[in-house]
């Protein structure tokens, strides 16, 4: 089996960093998803890729768990936010000869 571990990024939804300091082990599924011929579902063979996250305070547990377990796993670093200079509040009402003030 081969796992994926990876620092979830923020959702678009969210402005704060609530559950992204994390690392994450997740199983890659090896096999495809399939409909249930009766019943419509949809299904997999595959339970442990579909059911198992294991969430990590650092990424040096995680590689550490796999490691020891025998885990293949791809590790995806995360993309760090770009450093916004700080703005005063009051450039949000200078004039601009560019753009018509309204």
């Amino acid at each position: 089996m081969t796992a994926r571990i990876y620092k979830p990024c923020r959702t678009a939804m969210q402005s704060g960093v609530q559950r992204t300091k994390e690392w994450i082990l997740e199983y890659i599924p090896q096999n495809s998803r399939f409909i249930d011929p009766i019943m419509g579902w949809t299904g997999a063979e595959d339970m442990m890729a579909n059911e198992v996250s294991l969430h990590f305070n650092t990424k040096d547990e995680a590689i550490a768990y796999a490691s020891k377990h025998n885990i293949e796993f791809k590790l995806e670093e995360p993309n760090e936010p770009k450093k916004r200079k700080p703005r005063p509040y009051v450039d949000n009402y200078k004039y601009h000869p560019l753009r018509e003030n309204v």
